[in-house]
């Protein structure tokens, strides 16, 4: 029989259904920022080899997400557009409540949830279980542990400050989607290069112009096929087809 959770239930039953995962965890929340608890429950999951999957939707992850989840090699992330429902299970537990997987709401906010037991309402749990694949199955999975574009490809980025920071700054984490090109990042990731030093020999060679402390393609890079994508989940970054060179 379901359980009704409150906002201390909800919290404590998530915290124990992540903790009591031995094959399988899903947890499904638009809204993604995870506290240092559940950032230390997920981690054993990993060290542990545990299947993780987390599909969230309704904002961009933050900075400090990326770079713990890069860390995560059993962890997988998963993007679902208009995602709006809270559903958290492994093998023998369920969640469905209002909860986000989001620090304020877990510190500030009045939930409710109930709890599904597997070995009590099977069928109940079944249903949970394969709505949840759907919507892994419709969701874009992001490879934040491959790259992040430079943010000398924002189009808001001041150039001659980025010129020092690392490459590994920004937010792209998945293949550009488009065949026969690639991000400046993994373009000079290929050559062997970083990618400020990349973007340096492309101005040098004419592709590139520095205008107003932004970089911004030529006709000759138009020409070559290269692109400048302004917007996306990822922010902006340039396309270059596979074969073009400085």
């Amino acid at each position: 029989m379901a359980k009704f959770l409150n906002t201390s239930a909800t919290n404590y039953f998530l915290e124990e259904l992540i903790k009591d995962a031995k094959d399988r965890l899903v947890l499904v929340s638009p809204f993604l920022k995870l506290n240092d608890r559940i950032k230390e429950l997920l981690s054993d999951k990993n060290r542990l080899k545990i299947d993780v999957r987390i599909v969230y939707g309704k904002s961009e992850l933050q900075p400090q997400e990326i770079d713990w989840l890069r860390g995560q090699t059993y962890i997988r992330t998963s993007f679902c557009k208009n995602l709006h429902a809270k559903c958290y299970l492994n093998e023998e537990l369920c969640i469905i409540t209002s909860l986000n997987l989001y620090e304020f709401s877990q510190v500030n906010n009045n939930e409710m949830g109930i709890l599904i037991r597997r070995s009590e309402d099977a069928q109940l749990y079944k249903e949970a279980y394969e709505e949840a694949q759907r919507i892994i199955r419709i969701s874009d999975e992001i490879r934040i542990s491959l790259e992040r574009v430079s943010p000398l490809e924002s189009s808001t980025t001041d150039a001659g400050a980025a010129q020092d920071r690392s490459a590994d700054v920004g937010a792209e984490g998945i293949e550009s989607g488009t065949p026969g090109k690639l991000s400046s990042s993994k373009l000079a990731q290929r050559l062997g290069i970083k990618t400020p030093e990349l973007l340096e020999q492309f101005v040098a060679s004419g592709f590139l112009v520095i205008e107003d402390g932004k970089h911004r393609l030529t006709q000759k890079a138009a020409e070559a096929g290269c692109e400048f994508i302004a917007k996306s989940r990822f922010g902006p970054y340039f396309l270059w087809p596979e074969g073009c060179r400085p």
